[in-house]
């Protein structure tokens, strides 16, 4: 399996003498959905942030398809896409407009660009507010945009943190779909989501943060032998919460 996302041995955040993340190693090949997974304050947001280059880690590394960030930042950042947990838009651009720009970002062909938007705004009911302002959307059709921004890109490393809060239940299940779909085309997809029942269904492997720690991963069974005792059929929900509480 093609390693797309390494990190190695990160300790960071946003104080030398507080780090947030301790010690964080992990993988995400090509054509897995991994779920991160904690509590909140557990490091999720942190250990994103890393990924992106936003914060550079205290010790460790971190690779994309094994280049590092300063061997190649615009190289590094096409190998991505991210969906935030709050929708981050311009006010003086249109629905239509936003795409359009991801896709000048990416360097993609605009003759390409238009069709996957077509396909897009219809997957997520959004053709009739394709030319409107965000300041006209709700918070749902915000997380649209970005969510349709980032796979009309196709990049092979997707970043997707909470993506369910606010959609509605089409729109789930048009995003689940679609995750399935770019994972069965081989791309690679780290998503972060409290919606455990969910994820469960859909993920090949979890990664459990707590503290700042990773303190189980793998697939099911891995974490639930992580768990102990009693939790040989257990769901993610009770399992996490043994990981998490002891009890």
């Amino acid at each position: 399996m093609k390693k797309l996302l390494q990190l190695n041995r990160i300790t960071g955040g946003y104080s030398l003498q507080r780090p947030v993340l301790h010690d964080i190693s992990f993988e995400v090949g090509a054509g897995q959905m991994i779920g991160l997974i904690g509590l909140n304050g557990a490091g999720k947001s942190t250990t994103i942030k890393h990924i992106l280059g936003l914060m550079r880690p205290h010790s460790g590394e971190i690779r994309l398809k094994e280049r590092l960030l300063e061997e190649g930042i615009g190289e590094y950042r096409r190998t991505y896409a991210y969906v935030p947990e709050n929708p981050l838009l311009y006010e003086e651009l249109t629905v239509g407009e936003h795409m359009e720009l991801s896709a000048m970002a990416y360097g993609l062909e605009p003759s390409v660009a238009a069709v996957r938007a077509e396909e897009l705004l219809e997957r997520f009911q959004m053709t009739p507010h394709r030319k409107q302002l965000p300041g006209h959307l709700s918070k749902g059709m915000k997380q649209k945009v970005m969510i349709m921004s980032a796979f009309l890109v196709k990049p092979e490393l997707y970043i997707i943190d909470e993506p369910f809060l606010g959609l509605d239940p089409l729109g789930i299940r048009s995003l689940l779909e679609l995750m399935v779909q770019v994972k069965d085309e081989g791309a690679a997809i780290l998503i972060s989501s409290h919606i455990l029942t969910t994820i469960e269904r859909y993920c090949d492997g979890f990664l459990v943060l707590h503290q700042g720690r990773l303190i189980a991963r793998g697939g099911m069974e891995e974490l639930r032998q992580a768990a102990g005792e009693g939790m040989e059929n257990a769901p993610l929900d009770d399992v996490f919460f043994r990981l998490v509480t002891g009890s």
